[in-house]
């Protein structure tokens, strides 16, 4: 496989049929798979809807198999003796979670040591996994696909960092195109000799090899890895940034920078006890921050992002067939929790055709947002009423999706808590809300009043029972009942009607329709 899907016109519907329910998704519902890394050992269970899986056991052990690689050409032995434990533990947890088959990949330190295949055949052994020891290149496909499994058709950079290597690849139309790999990880950084001059020289020459093949100036450079993470984290705390989900959060060229110097003139400990950054990961911070400088500086990226996902994800999106990637993660993610959290199942559809007159003019961006709002408006009714609307702000705002930028995270979390609540005044998710401006404010509480208004006829079909007709120009609102729906449109109905009119600045009417 070469990591591209299929162009195939109107490939996804989000109401089309659920392709998690269908044998093929149906056969990745529990995968796992094990990177077996020069700096970690980490082993992830994917559960859930297959195009946007959950994470079912998640769990990494930092075993330093790289260290000391450049001077002795072997592996750290006490990082052996520590991955092979973390690795029967492994076998043991895939066989007990049904989670075997499990994908085992060894990267830079395993491919690079004199003690590679000994130590592989040693795993095989005593564990039963069989690990896949793949070169740098593939290394690079497998971390771009992991970002195309939560950036459908991304464009730009993937850079992938490690213990030992970084590798460089491009995506287009999502697509891989150009790879690269390098000796660029932290491990081997701390063993080039010269002293800073030294290292300087030996980053700039390895970087400046790298980026050589590479578009300039891509649209978006995609941080892959523990270190990109780490940097990331910094970067959050110095802009006092509010929303502390790694995944999709964007940075500019000039703010990464500033962030990197304030980095090299602060104390790593007090850095590291903000954050709550492993000592391990801290001590391998200054290195990656020196590449990431001389990196930017030769690609000049449009905007820097940070992808969670990588070649763990890469090796789930290798085993996905092209009409599951083709489908948005998000809509599947929402479709899922439908199925299983909402009192009525396949309830989002209809509401979605009831309330979509209030958005005529709204973009595919701007629906599809609507549908997933749509699609997750039931799933918490199980808490107890004072804090639904809570645990739907925290839900969309802190779940492990992707396809959602973080301002789009706290447009749904705004919208489904004015699903349960009319007024936002107080939250405690007020510092949150500065990432939406005003207009995408208020339309998030207009979304939310409309999934208010529209789920008092949940006991049936909101869209065969009434009709909404809004006239922007006019600034009305009109609402069409069927005969049946009368008794529907209450006193409660009616205040929610006015609340929905209210916050669109409309006047409203509401008249029956007779057969």
């Amino acid at each position: 496989m070469d990591g591209q899907a299929e162009e195939r016109p109107n490939a996804w519907d989000p109401f089309g049929r659920p392709l998690f329910g269908g044998p093929e998704a149906r056969a990745l519902s529990r995968v796992g798979v094990v990177d077996i890394g020069s700096n970690s050992v980490r082993m992830v269970v994917f559960d859930g809807a297959a195009r946007s899986p959950a994470y079912f056991f998640n769990e990494k052990v930092m075993c330093a198999l790289g260290a000391g690689l450049s001077e002795t050409n072997r592996l750290s032995p006490e990082g052996r003796s520590r991955a092979l434990a973390a690795l029967r533990r492994f076998a043991i947890l895939a066989e007990a979670m049904d989670a075997t088959p499990i994908s085992v990949v060894a990267t830079a330190a395993m491919r690079d040591a004199e003690d590679g295949p000994e130590f592989r055949a040693e795993i095989e052994r005593e564990t039963g996994l069989k690990p896949w020891v793949i070169d740098g290149t593939e290394e690079a496909r497998l971390s771009a696909q992991g970002v195309l499994l939560g950036w459908p058709g991304a464009e730009g950079i993937v850079c992938d960092i490690g213990g030992s290597s970084m590798e460089l690849a491009e995506l287009k139309g999502g697509m891989v195109g150009l790879r690269g790999t390098s000796p660029l990880g932290p491990l081997k950084l701390r063993e080039v000799s010269g002293g800073k001059k030294g290292l300087d020289r030996y980053i700039a020459q390895e970087i400046g090899r790298l980026v050589a093949p590479m578009p300039i100036a891509p649209p978006r450079l995609y941080l892959v890895g523990g270190s990109w993470r780490a940097i990331a984290r910094l970067d959050m705390e110095r802009r006092g940034y509010p929303l502390t989900v790694l995944h999709e959060y964007r940075m500019t060229r000039a703010a990464l920078l500033e962030t990197i110097d304030w980095i090299a003139g602060s104390d790593p400990d007090a850095l590291r006890q903000k954050t709550g950054t492993s000592p391990d990961r801290m001590a391998l911070v200054p290195y990656a921050a020196q590449v990431l400088r001389k990196l930017v500086a030769h690609l000049r990226p449009h905007e820097i992002a940070v992808s969670s996902y990588g070649i763990r994800e890469g090796l789930l999106y290798e085993q996905m067939p092209a009409d599951l990637r083709a489908r948005d993660p998000l809509i599947e993610a929402c479709r899922f929790a439908e199925q299983r959290a909402a009192r009525q199942p396949g309830f989002g559809n209809r509401l979605y055709n009831f309330i979509l007159p209030l958005f005529g003019a709204a973009g595919p961006d701007k629906r599809r947002l609507i549908r997933a709002a749509c699609l997750l408006h039931d799933t918490a009714w199980r808490a107890h009423p004072d804090y639904r609307h809570e645990i739907c702000f925290d839900s969309a705002t802190q779940a492990n999706l992707g396809g959602l930028e973080h301002w789009e995270r706290v447009f749904l979390g705004v919208s489904l808590l004015h699903r349960y609540k009319n007024s936002r005044s107080g939250s405690r998710f007020e510092p949150l809300f500065s990432l939406l401006d005003a207009d995408r404010m208020r339309q998030a509480e207009v979304l939310g009043k409309a999934m208010r208004f529209g789920a008092m006829f949940s006991l049936h079909a909101p869209d065969s029972l009434a009709e909404l007709r809004h006239y922007p120009k006019k600034k009305q609102l009109e609402l069409i009942l069927a005969e049946a729906a009368v008794p529907l449109f209450g006193e409660v109905a009616a205040a929610r009607f006015a609340s929905l009119a209210k916050a669109l600045g409309v006047e409203t009417s509401v008249r029956v329709r007779r057969r």
